[in-house]
């Protein structure tokens, strides 16, 4: 037993116990048992009911357990109590299966507490006992419970903890298989979200993060289901991102790098956060700009105009091909021109002031593109393609800029 010990009112430590001391509350037991039993029961009705069901014999032997322990204690204070111990640990176990917070359970504890320093009172009186030895009752009895109270907060902790992993489990195995899509079951979706307690939406949105230490402590939306623990952390909103969402999800996110996808129907989540990595990709390496928090909404004709590299190259070889046999002075001078005017399609002196060069020079090289490609920039699918062509290669300029 404990022997913390708090100073009396001259300053002076409080000693232990004298041994003796069991002897005299020994006799006391049953009758202090009986009297805690119907204390807490009025002022706990659901712990009388307990004790008038199934498992109250198993309560009334721990409840016997604890005082007999600290009365055994008193007599040998290294005298080891694992039963008593376990039984405290199954109380919490107990509560916490019963879904009830530890308030009512440390409150029958500390009422107990109270009736026993009131039966020591009544024996104080009668066997004349000194003041000192009274506080020092009351010091060791309030430690016993301080101890009673951790060892049930044990068992209480060992559920919760398990339950959360369980619970988590669960979401990430949900998660999983929405992210792997058809061909997977739909039957087996909705078991497994049912078993998770999350409902299934009829879309998602996904969100990209990159590997972070700030990870373990973001605090998300109970009904986000996340996958933070493996080289390409993410995470899955249920339904749209709306502007209340984006602020929760930047406050948790602060520190992080992360770009949020399209939303999609949930068989598509796969599209939504491949489009979001792609992002991600696309800032690290300046194609777009970084923000504390990335959306494809805002980048989607980036995104697609980057979205195969290869096809862009055989693309921008037949646009371009009139422009082929010019040094490649002449020719980035014409394509930013032409870039500029399928633009804006302003007049040579806004275009000029956009280039840094003379209106006349504008109008020359304007001249030029009409004679080099003819129809090409007449006809409205042609042009389109060039158009496309034009600003995804500007879009990777910058991305090489960027890189040096």
């Amino acid at each position: 037993m404990p022997r913390t010990t708090r100073p009396s009112d001259a300053g002076e430590p409080l000693a232990p116990l004298p041994q003796e001391f069991a002897a005299i509350i020994r006799p006391e037991l049953p009758s202090l048992i009986q009297e805690i039993g119907i204390e807490v029961s009025r002022a706990y009705p659901e712990y009388a009911r307990l004790l008038s069901g199934p498992y109250g014999k198993a309560i009334q032997v721990g409840v016997e357990q604890n005082i007999s322990v600290f009365v055994e204690q008193v007599a040998s204070p290294s005298m080891p109590s694992p039963l008593r111990d376990e039984m405290l640990r199954r109380f919490g176990r107990f509560e916490a299966y019963e879904g009830r917070s530890l308030e009512s359970l440390q409150g029958a504890y500390r009422l107990g507490a109270r009736v026993a320093l009131r039966r020591a009172k009544r024996i104080g009186r009668r066997y004349n006992l000194s003041p000192t030895l009274m506080l020092s009752f009351a010091d060791a009895l309030f430690a016993y419970v301080d101890e009673i109270e951790a060892l049930t907060r044990e068992g209480y902790l060992e559920v919760q903890t398990k339950a959360v992993e369980h619970d988590e489990t669960l979401r990430r195995r949900l998660l999983h298989l929405i992210m792997a899509g058809p061909p997977v079951p739909r039957t087996a979706m909705a078991e497994l979200s049912e078993q998770a307690g999350w409902p299934m939406p009829d879309e998602v949105t996904l969100v990209a993060v990159r590997p972070s230490a700030e990870l373990a402590g973001i605090d998300l939306d109970n009904d986000v289901l996340t996958d933070l623990g493996g080289p390409h952390p993410h995470l899955l909103v249920p339904g749209p991102v709306d502007d209340a969402r984006r602020e929760r999800l930047m406050a948790a996110l602060t520190g992080v790098r992360a770009a949020v996808g399209l939303t999609v129907p949930t068989s598509g989540a796969a599209d939504s956060i491949r489009w979001a990595r792609r992002l991600l990709d696309l800032a690290d390496t300046g194609v777009v700009d970084d923000t504390p928090l990335l959306f494809c909404a805002d980048h989607m004709l980036t995104l697609w105009l980057l979205s195969d590299t290869a096809l862009l190259d055989q693309l921008a070889r037949r646009e371009l091909a009139p422009l082929s046999r010019l040094t490649a002075t002449r020719r980035g001078r014409l394509i930013e021109t032409l870039r500029t005017w399928l633009d804006t399609r302003g007049t040579a002196a806004q275009m000029g002031e956009l280039l840094d060069v003379h209106p006349q020079t504008v109008r020359y090289r304007l001249r030029s593109l009409e004679a080099i490609f003819g129809s090409q920039l007449t006809d409205p699918e042609r042009r389109f393609a060039t158009e496309s062509v034009l600003r995804a290669l500007h879009l990777q300029d910058r991305r090489q800029k960027a890189r040096r």
